[in-house]
């Protein structure tokens, strides 16, 4: 099962993982400690297919996936 990981440090919220996943993966969600912006939340990672989609259209590089 792939392992879909976000960081919120890094993350600035664009929405790209969400427009580019084919399997809607991600999310947009308000977090308490990130106040900045939204973070992308990987709310259906058993969903994902391993295309690393995400991985390289994040213009920050903030979502690694690991099978």
């Amino acid at each position: 099962m792939p392992k879909v990981k976000v960081d919120w440090v890094t993350c600035n919220g664009c929405g790209t993982c969400v427009d580019n996943c084919p399997t809607s993966v991600f999310e947009l969600h308000d977090l308490p400690d990130y106040t900045d912006s939204k973070k992308s939340v990987p709310v259906r990672a058993d969903d994902c297919i391993l295309c690393m989609t995400c991985v390289t259209s994040c213009p920050t590089g903030a979502i690694t996936v690991e099978e």
